[in-house]
């Protein structure tokens, strides 16, 4: 397949600093509209389910279905962005959560579920065109840092999503708080127009987006040290996801915490996710070693998860927000790292390739987890001792990481 994407070297970008942080401030807005979307039916589960009768376990399998729209569209995720712009691409994206959003809204079980699969095409377009963006914007010596802070917009998402949520489902309706998510996607559309030419004057009209989109799969699979890496990903992502998704579902099943309340510890999770990924970032920049960086995230988050199989209705609030959010600060704080090293070791003409691909296996963990753990909670009973399960891929995805092999460093791994 021919590349056409610019090549990333390992001096500075000839842009000033103020472009970079609006470009920063755009993908990590778009992240952050992104995630709240996918993540205001999990914080909002209880309701949802009750008005259309089933489990509120079942909210896993919704978030592996919005996944396994995430999954698809990453295939081709790099070669759109290419083809129509990274801008354009993430407007498009923009535009897909607030039709998810409106079309959730619907009192259907089934229509329900098709939202959350176009919600998800949506998800699968956005960290492909922001990677396109950072490493054309920004100082390939501050790629940890600055992915990390990008990365931030999963967490923020979902304190948005913790936080208002609920607010919106008990004063006006889960219908309306869904249908609310389209008037910040017009919102950012508009903005997303001002930079729009001078982002996407790189763009290839002509780019070919599908006709091999196994490709990006292959590529990263053809180079060890991302396999590997890719892999972790997996894991670390199924640990994320089932943490994100059932924190309020645990709080208010297992040990009868009011929803409102869950709600707000979910936004405290969240900004811990936060804080997390900006400090995990700034760690892997330090310490110039990535693998180390995501062993240990690993290790912390298997240690946090058995905290979680102890909890009971008698804990103190206090404690339990507290082993969430620790929790959270790891089990959230990975994936800038580790996009950041994917940009390292994929060739330097292939980067929103290697970005879609990879996140094909991410996004395998996401899918797969939460399904996972609504299976695994069928049989056990309860969402504390599921977190066992939990705690096993995490220690898994630090295995993978540590032992990936060399790493890229800041010579891109040539193909």
């Amino acid at each position: 397949m021919a590349t056409t994407e610019p090549p990333a070297g390992d001096n500075p970008p000839p842009t000033g600093i103020r472009e970079a942080a609006t470009v920063l401030t755009a993908t990590t807005g778009a992240l952050t509209f992104s995630a709240t979307t996918a993540l205001f039916p999990a914080a909002i589960a209880p309701a949802i389910a009750d008005a259309m009768g089933v489990s509120p376990s079942l909210i896993g399998v919704q978030i592996s279905l919005l996944y396994l729209g995430a999954m698809i569209t990453s295939l081709v995720g790099g070669g759109i962005a290419r083809r129509l712009g990274a801008c354009r691409t993430t407007q498009w994206a923009v535009a897909i959560f607030g039709m998810g959003g409106l079309l959730a809204a619907a009192a259907n079980l089934w229509v329900f579920l098709a939202a959350s699969l176009l919600i998800g095409f949506g998800y699968g377009l956005t960290n492909p065109a922001a990677s396109h963006l950072l490493v054309r914007f920004t100082d390939p010596r501050r790629r940890g840092l600055v992915f990390g802070l990008k990365q931030t917009g999963v967490p923020l998402g979902g304190v948005i999503a913790g936080a208002l949520a609920p607010l919106l489902a008990v004063n006006y309706g889960w219908q309306a708080a869904m249908a609310a998510l389209s008037v910040p996607a017009i919102a950012a559309i508009a903005l997303l127009q001002w930079p729009r030419a001078r982002w996407d004057e790189d763009r290839q009209p002509r780019a070919r987006w599908l006709a091999a989109p196994l490709e990006d799969i292959r590529l990263v699979w053809s180079i060890p040290p991302m396999r590997k890496a890719a892999m972790a990903s997996f894991c670390f992502s199924t640990t994320q996801l089932c943490l994100t998704v059932f924190t309020v579902t645990l709080l208010v099943e297992d040990l009868s915490i009011g929803l409102i309340t869950a709600g707000g510890i979910m936004a405290l999770v969240q900004i811990s996710g936060v804080a997390g990924r900006i400090g995990w970032g700034w760690i892997a920049d330090r310490t110039g070693n990535s693998r180390a960086t995501l062993g240990v995230v690993g290790g912390l988050a298997a240690a946090f998860a058995g905290a979680v199989t102890l909890m009971r209705g008698d804990w103190p609030i206090w404690l339990i927000t507290t082993v969430l959010c620790g929790f959270a600060a790891v089990a959230l704080g990975w994936n800038g790292v580790y996009l950041a090293e994917i940009t390292h070791l994929a060739p330097r003409d292939q980067i929103a390739r290697a970005s879609g691909g990879s996140l094909v296996i991410t996004f395998g963990g996401v899918l797969f987890g939460p399904a996972a753990f609504t299976a695994i909670h069928g049989v056990i009973g309860d969402y504390t001792t599921t977190f066992a399960a939990v705690a096993l891929s995490s220690l898994v995805g630090a295995w993978l990481a540590i032992s990936s092999g060399r790493r890229g460093g800041h010579a891109n791994v040539a193909q």
